[in-house]
């Protein structure tokens, strides 16, 4: 049988009794509990206690450890009462006894509050607009700030691994409340140019890969005009847009590296990393842009939506872990009536493991599918 995961919040599980063995019951291998986690509002369909749970700033959902940051301008912020105490520590130990793995999942370059508190930190685009929900990976504090804190959210009490979301650059796209940015369609290219960032570090980048900051920066405002106008597509020259990409693979790859590093040097032995990705270098967001033959260098696998798997599978080795992410919400556009074509798809095209989309937040009828699934595929 293929190894199966499913995503789970710590107040999926805390509070109710029946939660970890509900989720034994789905035929599951592993859970991935998150340990810090970007602000959201969240539906907990069977919880005893509660049916919405509103986290309201980006959190560590465990105590942070003071010593640790101590002098340290950036530091996690710690849950309110979504997650209080060791929300992730008492959560794992109900998921263990209850005989699934646990790894942790740990989110990074997202966090709204950090950009409120510390906006310098925060992208800039080329139009000037900040992104606070966007921490800008090229800058040495920012990148500094996340590499502590996945050696920190990762390495927790009882895990055997941890899964690191947004651990690259984030940009335009971004879930927000009262969202009003659909007005203009904006494809691939016009979603990428809006977040490319220009803050004082970024203009340096770009500037040593051979590309002048402000002249790239009106580049990607007079190639998205078209945009504005709804006449066109748009277009960056092919050599700034070569410059732009080989700064942002450098950052990227230098904090995916660096947060590896720190949390393999953190953990015990045998600890499995590995990371939320995108094939494709220049996208950003939950599943990082990376570079497929590099990263697969560097962690232990990737995992990535179920149409990517094949993209990483041309470069994988013996060991390496390709997760398909599969998402099991039918309100959410998941399809947990499919799910067991959708997994022999999967395999066939590389995947090694599957994960699926969120046990907490899924229906009972969504849960139903998901059991009988994995019982046809075991």
């Amino acid at each position: 049988m293929t190894r199966t995961g499913a995503f789970v919040y710590p107040w999926d599980v805390n509070g109710d009794p029946a939660a970890a063995g509900r989720l034994a019951g789905l035929g599951l291998d592993q859970v991935t509990l998150a340990s810090a986690y970007h602000s959201t509002r969240a539906l907990t369909p069977r919880h005893p206690r509660h049916r919405i749970v509103t986290a309201s700033h980006a959190a560590v959902l465990y105590p942070p450890d003071a010593a640790r940051w101590q002098g340290h301008a950036l530091k996690p912020y710690a849950a309110g009462d979504w997650a209080p105490g060791d929300a992730y520590g008492a959560a794992a130990e109900a998921l263990a006894e209850a005989g699934l793995e646990v790894h942790s999942w740990v989110v990074l370059a997202h966090n709204s509050r950090l950009g409120a508190e510390h906006p310098e930190t925060s992208v800039v685009n080329a139009y000037g607009d900040r992104y606070p929900w966007a921490p800008c990976i090229g800058q040495d504090a920012v990148r500094a700030h996340l590499v502590e804190l996945a050696a920190e959210a990762a390495v927790r009490q009882g895990a055997a691994g941890t899964e690191l979301e947004s651990c690259g650059w984030y940009g335009f796209a971004h879930l927000h409340g009262h969202d009003k940015t659909a007005g203009v369609g904006l494809d691939d290219t016009a979603r990428y140019l809006m977040s490319l960032c220009f803050c004082s570090s970024c203009r340096a980048g770009y500037g040593r890969h051979g590309a002048d900051p402000e002249r790239l920066a009106g580049a990607v405002r007079g190639a998205l005009e078209p945009v504005w106008r709804g006449s066109g597509e748009a277009a960056l020259d092919a050599a700034l847009a070569e410059a732009a990409l080989g700064w942002r693979l450098e950052a990227a790859r230098g904090l995916q590296e660096a947060a590896v590093a720190a949390v393999r040097a953190a953990a015990p032995r045998g600890f499995r990393v590995l990371l939320h990705a995108d094939p494709a270098p220049y996208r950003s967001g939950a599943n990082a842009g990376t570079d497929p033959e590099h990263i697969l260098r560097v962690a232990d696998g990737v995992v990535t939506p179920a149409p990517d798997v094949a993209a990483f599978a041309a470069h994988a080795r013996a060991r390496t872990v390709l997760v398909a992410n599969l998402g099991v919400v039918t309100g959410m556009g998941g399809s947990p009536a499919t799910l067991a074509q959708d997994a022999k798809r999967a395999g066939e095209a590389g995947a090694t493991e599957l994960r699926l989309y969120h046990a907490g937040l899924a229906s009972d009828a969504d849960l139903v599918a998901v059991r009988e699934a994995l019982t046809s595929i075991g």
